[in-house]
């Protein structure tokens, strides 16, 4: 078995991971906490499970295209 090193492996943790975030974000902007602190916490968090996200579908549809 041969496995590529690198984001796609972790791929399943960091949807859910992302998934997660995004749901808790929804919840809490209608609460009364929140805040711009808050929504800039959500944030830091959010964008780097994005971007790996979005690596990880580019690697993805790049294996799938090259042969």
């Amino acid at each position: 078995m041969v496995t590529t090193p690198g984001l796609p492996q972790y791929g399943a943790a960091i949807v859910v991971g992302l998934i997660a975030l995004l749901s808790l974000k929804e919840v809490f902007s209608a609460s009364e906490k929140w805040n711009k602190y808050l929504n800039n916490s959500f944030n830091m968090a959010i964008v780097p499970l994005l971007f790996s996200f979005v690596a990880i579908v580019v690697f993805n549809v790049i294996a799938i295209i090259r042969p």
